[in-house]
């Protein structure tokens, strides 16, 4: 299903029945990334679950894009939808995408969690996703697909599920390289680190405990700045730990919901906003 928001065609599903959780992939994949996240959670959650600007089968505007875009993305999809609150899942730039979206509309959310992402990089790291930005613009997405799957992945993982290296592949070579490059530019720019006080609402961090990319100290990092918020390592696990841990990472999350709901129900207000 598609919807006009924010000037874009976005591609989105939602199923289930409950409250809302909407769930922001990573660069170069779409909203089939949590395709097992969605199984486990419809029993109790309506699951919405969206390709992010650029991405999958929604537009991929003229580039560059900003996360604070992005953000607004995510707010126009939940007002057409008529979506007032939400649980918001996110998995590196989702996580990104998240952390905006919690300081620009607080009252909207109702947990955050933020996956193997981080809040802020170094200055020095910018000079990696240029030149990355140049290759995809050179050679289109292939560069990039073969990398990602050796950062994502762990190498005992990458050898016994050959099934899922190939799934995420195909979603790689599937994405628009000008929906990437775009997104490339909003990457390195994230700095909310000494803002993450701001956010009220329940928090969980997860972190894969091999992942090269965000590592665990730029998960500990978000933890300590978020006030209400708990921290999950997921062992064995790179940066896709929502594919390659997926039992574990599927307990952590319904098990957070569940307590964050529950909170919010009996009106405790340790679970309000």
């Amino acid at each position: 299903m598609k919807v006009t928001a924010n000037g874009i065609d976005i591609h989105y599903t939602i199923e289930g029945e409950g409250q809302v959780v909407t769930m922001s992939h990573a660069l170069g994949c779409n909203l089939s990334m949590w395709e097992e996240q969605a199984n486990a959670l419809r029993g109790r959650y309506r699951v919405l679950r969206y390709d992010t600007r650029g991405h999958g089968q929604t537009s991929a505007s003229p580039g560059p894009y900003s996360l604070e875009q992005m953000a607004d993305d995510v707010h126009g999809l939940l007002n057409v939808l008529g979506v007032t609150q939400t649980h918001f899942v996110g998995i590196s730039m989702g996580g990104m995408i998240g952390q905006l979206f919690a300081l620009k509309y607080p009252n909207m959310l109702l947990s955050l969690t933020l996956c193997s992402t981080t809040s802020r990089y170094p200055a020095t790291i910018r000079t990696a996703w240029e030149d990355r930005i140049r290759t995809v613009d050179a050679k289109g997405i292939e560069p990039m697909v073969e990398p990602a799957i050796q950062r994502w992945f762990t190498p005992a993982f990458r050898e016994r599920r050959s099934d899922i290296m190939e799934r995420v592949r195909t979603m790689l070579r599937s994405t628009p390289p000008q929906g990437y490059i775009g997104c490339c530019h909003a990457i390195p720019t994230i700095d909310v680190t000494d803002r993450l006080g701001e956010v009220r609402c329940q928090a969980l961090v997860v972190a894969g405990e091999d992942d090269p990319g965000t590592p665990i100290a730029m998960a500990q990092e978000i933890h300590a700045a978020l006030p209400s918020s708990e921290l999950a390592v997921l062992r064995p696990a790179s940066h896709l730990c929502n594919l390659e841990q997926r039992e574990a990472f599927n307990q952590t999350l319904l098990s957070f919901l569940d307590k964050v709901t529950e909170k919010r129900n009996s009106n405790d207000p340790c679970g309000s906003d």
